[in-house]
């Protein structure tokens, strides 16, 4: 069951992250949702799973966006572990600090991509410090979006008043 659920996360993010992309074209923003997926994983199903999750939402976005395939697959994978290590050693279980885990993890993923890409070019390329907090508040934002509605929803249609069918009540 937890394969089913790693994948239709990544699945649903991988989808979402298409139908963004076009916000994200010209420089605009930048929003990572396998990212926020892969450490959504790893906080629910803990650090093996972020392992897995992280491996193959990584390798995917890297095979869907045309660049080196493996650099995203291997700072994601990395992300996953300490996420999923950092959710199973402290409660994080209320939405804020699960924001803030998915913040430090923006972070850490985008400095890992920066420094994979420039072992593999023998080149340091320059962070820009701006597009890396705007990307780190748009996953923190959407992290709360997404962990905020997994913790309400449930509760709403719980508490929803059923509704009886006009069939089973005699009417004659």
């Amino acid at each position: 069951m937890k394969a089913f659920g790693v994948v239709g996360t990544l699945v649903g993010a991988l989808a979402l992250q298409m139908a963004f992309a076009r916000f994200a074209i010209g420089g605009r923003w930048s929003l990572d949702l396998v990212l926020v997926a892969v450490a959504f994983i790893a906080l629910k199903w803990g650090p093996g799973a972020g392992v897995i999750g992280g491996t193959l939402g990584g390798i995917t976005q890297d095979a869907l966006s045309g660049g080196v395939i493996g650099v995203s697959g291997l700072s994601k994978t990395i992300v996953g572990f300490f996420v999923g290590v950092i959710g199973s050693q402290f409660v994080v279980a209320r939405p804020g600090p699960r924001m803030v885990v998915v913040a430090g993890a923006s972070v850490a993923n985008r400095l890992l991509v920066l420094a994979i890409s420039s072992a593999i070019e023998l080149h340091w390329a320059g962070v820009s410090w701006t597009a890396m907090l705007t990307e780190m508040g748009l996953n923190a934002l959407s992290a709360l979006i997404l962990f905020q509605s997994i913790e309400t929803v449930p509760g709403l249609l719980r508490r929803r008043p059923m509704r009886r069918s006009n069939f089973g009540k005699r009417k004659w």
